[in-house]
């Protein structure tokens, strides 16, 4: 058994003190930095060519979709941004973050009033936002969950938000009606396995003139699958259980499907900011988030109430490696490939 899978072992039957954590999640980076340090454009091909073999969606990240809207407004800020945040200056509040994150997205993704927009992967924020700043927009959301929809649905109904529309589909099979201006993706893509089969679908779901914006987590140099059974990937386990992490230079290789028309990078110091603020809120709210989390989870309410703080950790941990320069944020404005 290695150190990481001993102290993960370990971990589950008692707390342990962050200090602990943090160090075994530095060494399982430093760890999986060394092994995607050597990898380059011919394995990012050969890691595509793979990704066409499997479905576009094989269930990962499920576990969020189960846990209660009130857990996520006592652990996210006052919009609920269930993604990496932007911080201006060290001054920038989580709220002030996450407006900008929002701003940046809604600039990048070239949004504006009128258009039919179709946001993949909604949890919320961006749904509302673009909605409110876009009155004359026509916003078509994909929610994760029946209760992710129910929440952003009443949201909309008490802000008044009579162009937002809100579905629940599977991604395997979800085909949308008519076409749209815009189609944005946020931290969604990671939890799909066959890139090439869902952009080739977004690109017919696309208006001739349309522009596909997709925001995904990234490493500098390398793709790698996600295991949640490997015992010492604890990334694999409580960051992005399932999916994948690609590289910065993945979605090149579907540049026969979509061009890019311009990209983004952001540090990975924001999300490591993101995850701090989170876990803050986390531990200043732990009653109300332990009776959350005990709707779902019962008598293990104490070992995923240790889960969850693992997750904000291993979050902050990996984006924060090597003071944010190997995994961080990719932003791709892109139109239909000719």
């Amino acid at each position: 058994m290695s150190v990481v899978s001993a102290i993960i072992g370990n971990a589950e039957r008692v707390p342990l003190p962050d200090v602990v954590i943090r160090a075994a999640i530095q060494r399982l980076c430093s760890r999986m930095a060394t092994r995607l340090s050597g990898l380059s454009a011919s394995d990012d091909a050969a890691f595509a060519g793979r990704m066409m073999l499997r479905p576009i969606a094989e269930g990962a990240g499920a576990g969020h979709d189960q846990v209660p809207a009130a857990f996520f407004a006592d652990l996210l800020g006052p919009n609920r941004k269930f993604s990496c945040c932007f911080y201006k200056t060290d001054a920038t509040t989580l709220q002030e973050a996450e407006e900008e994150a929002l701003r940046q997205t809604v600039e990048h993704a070239g949004l504006a009033d009128g258009q039919a927009i179709l946001e993949l992967g909604c949890w919320g924020s961006l749904s509302l936002w673009m909605a409110r700043q876009f009155p004359h927009a026509k916003v078509t959301a994909v929610a994760t969950s029946q209760a992710q929809r129910a929440y952003v649905e009443e949201e909309a109904r008490l802000r008044g938000l009579l162009n937002l529309r809100v579905v629940t589909a599977d991604m395997n099979v979800f085909a949308p009606e008519g076409q749209f201006d815009r189609i944005v993706s946020v931290e969604m893509f990671e939890q799909m396995s066959n890139w090439r089969k869902l952009m080739t679908r977004a690109r017919s779901w696309l208006a001739p003139e349309g522009r596909f914006f997709m925001h995904v987590v990234t490493h500098r140099s390398g793709s790698h699958l996600l295991d949640p059974a490997d015992r010492d990937d604890w990334i694999a386990q409580l960051v992005y259980t399932g999916g994948l992490m690609p590289s910065h230079h993945l979605v090149r290789q579907f540049d026969d499907v979509f061009a890019i028309e311009k990209e983004w990078c952001w540090s990975g110091t924001h999300y490591r900011r993101t995850a701090n603020d989170w876990l803050a809120n986390f531990d200043a709210h732990r009653e109300a988030i332990e009776a959350s989390l005990r709707r779902v989870y019962g008598e293990e309410t104490a070992l995923w109430m240790r889960r969850w703080r693992w997750f904000l950790l291993a979050t902050s941990g990996l984006f924060g490696y090597a003071d944010g320069t190997e995994w961080g944020v990719s932003h791709y404005r892109m139109k239909a490939a000719e």
